[in-house]
């Protein structure tokens, strides 16, 4: 095992990448007629900035393949992600008379738990074949400012985690329509301000199909996290994700990858891009 912050996620995929470029740049027979191209970017656990900034220019390709822990199966779909804010407000009153005031705090853990039970069982019903169903998650609340005062502000941010075609102004429709069967009221807002939209690439394209050949794979998989792979099929591009390790290190305080996945991942890339014309 090689240990080490990012070990797994994402830098033996960069590792890899490499190691397959210098191979394939030792080989007489190396392709004639297609430009491979390595992007290294930035940003991809926060804003993306690095593969949207790379979108806008309008690259073209025939096949990206983006480098994320997959454990050497190439994936063709991920579930997007959509963070919301929802927020109640109250009315402010000395915590020894709450009868004065309306509470915020109250207010809006009803209306968590309304979305928790009817809207994540509502979810659970809507599956797409490679990535299951759809999510939501209540990840922080914030509320009040002393034990001693009602609560007339309070704010809870949801990750609501998307299948292919789903969209916020959908998704807000949505979550109103819960809360207003439950007469409940709560302003909801999409915290990033941008679309972070899931991947569903058509497995039958071509060069998608020749790279899960070289990979020795029939079916493509999904996957449940969100990377920078729908920015680049965003941009027109046929995008695959696809790298050594187990996503089940990434983020934790020990992580590793093992030398067999970098090793077996070098040799299935060389394969693959000394197929290609």
């Amino acid at each position: 095992r090689l240990h080490g912050r990012g070990a797994c996620d994402t830098k033996g995929c960069i590792a890899t990448y490499f190691h397959a470029l210098c191979q394939l740049s030792g080989q007489k027979q190396r392709p004639q007629n297609t430009e491979i191209i390595f992007v290294g970017l930035i940003d991809e656990e926060h804003l993306q900035s690095g593969s949207r900034a790379y979108a806008k220019k309008g690259p073209t390709a025939d096949l990206a393949i983006v480098g994320e822990p997959t454990r050497l199966q190439v994936v063709t779909a991920h579930k997007g992600d959509l963070w919301l804010r929802l927020i109640a407000t109250g009315k402010a009153a000395h915590g020894a008379r709450p009868e004065l005031g309306r509470n915020a705090i109250h207010s809006l853990a009803q209306c968590i738990d309304a979305i928790e039970t009817d809207y994540a069982a509502l979810l659970r019903k809507r599956r797409h074949p490679l990535l299951g169903h759809a999510t939501i998650n209540t990840g922080t609340i914030r509320g009040g400012a002393q034990p001693n005062i009602v609560p007339d502000h309070c704010e809870a941010d949801l990750d609501r985690r998307t299948l292919p075609g789903e969209t916020f102004a959908k998704i807000r429709r949505e979550l109103h329509g819960v809360l207003a069967k439950h007469s409940l009221k709560a302003k909801l807002i999409d915290v990033k301000g941008y679309t972070c939209p899931a991947l569903e690439t058509d497995p039958g394209l071509p060069w998608v199909r020749d790279f899960m050949r070289s990979a020795r794979q029939k079916k493509p998989i999904g996957v449940d996290y969100y990377c920078d792979a729908a920015n680049l099929a965003g941009a027109g591009i046929p995008t695959v994700v696809w790298g050594p390790g187990d996503i089940a290190q990434a983020h934790t305080a020990d992580e590793w990858i093992t030398l067999e996945q970098l090793e077996r991942g070098t040799d299935m890339l060389t394969r693959f891009l000394l197929s290609l014309p």
